[in-house]
């Protein structure tokens, strides 16, 4: 159980930690092995115990690294994986599983989530992640990539309820998800895992992030993770590929944001007026 401030329930009533672990593009040079695993370890150590990857990460190399980054210590690590939409048939979706657990050197998968929607229809997939639940190789299931009107329809399936948590990109520079989806997802209970936190770095330059970044001898990105964690039922999940960069990102959950703090992010990132199609990267 994780306890402490910075957690997120989850539809069970199980906590996790709000400030997790990417692995997009983790394990894709071998050069950089040795620092992506000593990241990923001292993440746990850190408290950044949510990790999450997908089958699609390097065609499986982020999880044979995410796997052999948790050897020893799979108990601390609330696991997050996705299956591609055209594996997610009945059948395909549990094959799909059981390879994602080889790689993983795992016999179970805390969280695993429908990448994007594709052309399987959800309750096929649905029917998939229950075999998989009913088989002890997944503890919760979710999505990743689905609008408002997506999770709508995922709500009137039998056993859509269960849907522990909807992935989407969120960050100062996406916020369309608060006009219709946040505030759904809000209704519904179902927490929001955001990621590409910091927009893969592209933001941090902006004047009005540096301007609060310096009224708390802060780094921008720490200040663009604060913002993600402030909202309720939000978990931030940013890569980051060498320890200085994970202890810089450990150290955001201290950082408090002031009102005057989000008026001027929000003269700065406008939040949205009308609804906005849901933004994929």
């Amino acid at each position: 159980m994780v306890t402490g401030p910075h957690v997120v329930t989850l539809p069970s009533g199980e906590q996790v930690a709000a400030l997790g672990q990417g692995t997009w593009y983790l394990g894709d040079d071998p050069r950089r092995r040795a620092d992506e695993i000593a990241a990923l370890r001292l993440g746990l150590d850190l408290g950044l115990s949510v990790v999450d990857t997908a089958e699609m990460y390097g065609d499986g190399a982020s999880e044979e690294l995410v796997g052999e980054a948790v050897a020893g210590r799979r108990d601390e690590v609330f696991l997050v994986d996705k299956v591609l939409p055209h594996h997610a048939t009945r059948a395909g979706t549990v094959r799909a599983c059981q390879e994602s657990l080889r790689r993983l050197r795992t016999d179970r998968i805390d969280l695993y989530l429908l990448h994007w929607r594709g052309r399987v229809p959800l309750a096929e997939t649905l029917a998939g992640f229950a075999d998989l639940v009913d088989a002890g190789a997944i503890r919760y299931w979710g999505v990743s990539n689905l609008d408002r009107d997506d999770m709508e329809q995922l709500y009137g399936l039998p056993g859509g309820d269960a849907v522990a948590t909807d992935q989407v990109l969120y960050n100062l520079t996406r916020r369309g998800p608060e006009y219709d989806l946040l505030p759904w997802c809000g209704e519904h209970r179902v927490p929001v895992m955001a990621y590409s936190p910091i927009e893969q770095g592209r933001l941090l330059g902006e004047p009005g992030l540096t301007e609060v970044a310096r009224r708390h001898g802060a780094t921008p990105a720490q200040v663009a993770l604060a913002w993600v964690l402030h909202r309720d039922a939000t978990i931030a999940i940013p890569k980051a590929a060498d320890p200085e960069h994970v202890r810089e990102n450990a150290a955001a959950r201290d950082l408090a944001l002031t009102a005057d703090d989000l008026e001027t992010l929000d003269a700065s990132f406008p939040p949205p007026r009308r609804p906005q199609p849901l933004e994929m990267l």
